[in-house]
């Protein structure tokens, strides 16, 4: 064990397989403090030994704030959350639950190869490559006797279990790496001190990634228009189906694995919201208006059409179509609930494809979707999570899934709406504040996910652009830098025979889809003109760096034509697996989502229809 004093007057600790020498060389310190560390390792054991090298940085902790980007965020499930995935609680080892006071994970599962700790008075951070010259790089985090201390580990080792997507814990993993007498490696990180705001992160991994973009190029398949006619050819194709006018949620990329050319492995079923229905039903009818594409014109109309025909009796959307059961509940255990979030997402894309097709029907139909949430705003501002279809009791307050409301009701119009957003808005802003959003995704109850930074930063630019008032631009930014700790700073090394591997797949650009849901995603697509428009409103082109970033990612692995990457053209996966976790490293999933294809079709419109941006741009 070796302690080694910072330049700026803190110490890190070094522990390598004895015996063993350990020299170091500090770089220059960066703007945000961060400096560089170059240790070099020689193994002076007679005999081959295996072991690992862990670097370690502590800070005196009461009540530990934690955070490694798309993977831990604080106590990471909240204790009343019913999804199973790891969770952090002080003094306490129940691996059989997933709850500890430590964590050890490899480094593939996070956004940026990082650990940050906020303890009392300031915070720290270690930072890493995904890889180094003893294999994939573990990140660590752990809390005792009043202090939180931040690991990184060569190799990794994950600890107390090893999580893989559900709630079932796998043993611990360990990668092993066996040292010869006289074996040299030089391993490179970096480090720094953090102010006591959670927020510090945020120029941090900024600084960070611009370090890491020459080592991560984007190459796109298609340009904006190309993939804006694969997506909506994808959507119309493989989701639209005309009877009774719906976006089917799933479409298997083998046609003939059930012998019925794939209707047993399509998903029978349709969303108002989210995962299907009247967003990507709206980003069709863009499309097609804008192409002169009648038959995507009538297929999008038609499916908002049924949605807005089928109003719950209390006065709202239902949650799901099924073909054999009709309308129904969301996917949560509560009898007859109605999810806020898809809700308010189903409403907010309403309202704007009514400035696309003015409607009486989809008008009136967004109107009692409105009045409705109004009338059951609660006093502090809170519109609710759980709705129940059929009386419209609120069967549950918690969390921030009312988000997507805000957004919704600021864009409406009426002033009415408008007042209830702003009282919705100083209400979720606490959420944002605190650095931990949850509750967006019907799937993850409670979890912190990537969908709730994105109904954030859509939310709170609405505020701005109704209202202009420089608190809600803060908000949307402080939303932003929060969301955009989920996006992949760097590109994954994937084994090269693995599909993504072949393909040559770089993961900048894309999210991790929460810590719960360990794989990369192109939702945050969603918000690619929200992103433009703030960097517009601060002049500070970062922001739409990163939205353009995004595009370019999921211009990646598009079928343009029948047979590529063994689908449709058109089909379009929701799921590529960056990390071990549900499916090995590098496959994705062969099923196509409607929601897939809808956002990339979103993006790319959103993205043509801004004349002042150059079409195709790249980020670097």
């Amino acid at each position: 064990m070796v302690t080694i004093a910072d330049p700026d007057g803190s110490e890190l600790v070094v522990e390598a397989p004895e015996p063993a020498t350990v020299a170091w060389r500090w770089g220059e310190r960066l703007p945000t403090g961060r400096r560089e560390l170059r240790l070099t390792v020689r193994y002076d054991g007679a005999v081959p030994a295996a072991g690992r090298v862990r670097v370690s940085r502590s800070v005196a902790a009461a009540e530990p704030w934690w955070l490694i980007p798309g993977l831990f965020y604080g106590e990471n499930r909240p204790a009343a959350c019913e999804r199973v995935f790891p969770r952090f609680e002080a003094g306490a080892e129940r691996p059989e639950e997933m709850v500890s006071s430590r964590w050890g994970f490899r480094a593939d599962r996070a956004a940026t190869p990082a650990v940050l700790a906020w303890g009392d008075l300031s915070g720290i951070a270690l930072i890493a490559e995904e890889e180094s010259p003893l294999g994939t790089t573990g990140l660590a985090i752990e809390h005792a006797a009043g202090r939180a201390t931040v690991s990184l580990l060569f190799p990794y080792q994950e600890y107390p279990i090893t999580y893989y997507g559900s709630a079932l814990p796998r043993p611990a993993e360990a990668a092993t790496h066996v040292w010869h007498p006289g074996e040299e490696h030089e391993l490179t990180l970096a480090t720094c001190a953090l102010p006591a705001d959670r927020h510090a992160y945020a120029p941090l991994l900024r600084e960070d990634r611009e370090l890491r973009l020459p080592g991560a190029p984007i190459h796109p398949w298609e340009d904006v228009e190309s993939a804006a006619g694969i997506a909506a050819d994808g959507l119309y194709r493989w989701h639209y189906d005309p009877d009774p006018g719906v976006l089917l949620e799933t479409a298997g990329f083998d046609r003939e694995v059930s012998g019925t050319n794939g209707e047993r492995v399509d998903r029978q079923a349709m969303h108002v919201g989210w995962v299907s229905g009247i967003p990507w039903a709206a980003a069709l009818l863009a499309h097609g208006l804008r192409r002169g594409r009648p038959e995507h014109v009538d297929a999008a109309a038609r499916v908002i059409g049924f949605i807005c025909a089928n109003l719950s009796p209390s006065g709202t959307f239902w949650g799901t179509w099924y073909r054999h059961a009709g309308w129904s509940q969301s996917w949560t255990p509560v009898k007859d609930a109605l999810h806020a979030r898809t809700l308010g997402e189903a409403t907010l894309f309403l309202v704007r494809a009514l400035r696309l097709r003015p409607e009486p029907r989809w008008l009136a139909a967004a109107r009692s979707n409105l009045d409705t949430m109004v009338a059951r705003q609660r006093p502090d501002g809170n519109l609710g999570t759980l709705h129940h279809a059929a009386t419209g009791e609120v069967l549950s307050w918690s969390g921030a899934s009312g988000l997507t409301w805000v957004a919704a009701l600021a864009e409406a119009g009426d002033e009415r709406y408008l007042r209830a957003a702003v009282h919705a808005g100083e209400h979720y802003a606490a959420f944002v504040e605190d650095e931990f959003i949850y509750g967006a995704p019907e799937d993850v109850d409670l979890a912190p996910t990537s969908e709730d930074g994105y109904a954030a930063v859509i939310a709170y630019m609405a505020l701005h652009r109704r209202t202009g008032e420089p608190r809600w631009l803060d908000l949307a930014r402080r939303a932003a830098d929060w969301m955009l700790t989920f996006r992949y700073s760097y590109n994954v090394r994937f084994p090269p025979r693995s599909p993504l591997g072949v393909y040559g797949f770089a993961t900048r650009g894309a999210d991790q889809a929460s810590p719960s849901n360990q794989h990369v995603h192109a939702y945050g697509l969603v918000c690619t003109a929200e992103l433009i428009e703030l960097s517009q409103a601060l002049g500070d082109p970062y922001y739409a760096e990163r939205a353009h970033e995004a595009l370019e990612c999921f211009r990646q692995l598009l079928p343009a034509a029948d047979g590529d990457v063994n689908a449709y053209r058109g089909m379009i996966t929701e799921r590529y697996y960056q990390t071990d976790c549900f499916q090995p490293k590098g496959m994705y999933l062969t099923l196509s989502h409607a929601w897939s294809a809808g956002v990339l079709l979103l993006a790319c419109e959103q993205m043509l229809a801004r004349d002042r941006v150059p079409l195709g741009q790249e980020s670097r």
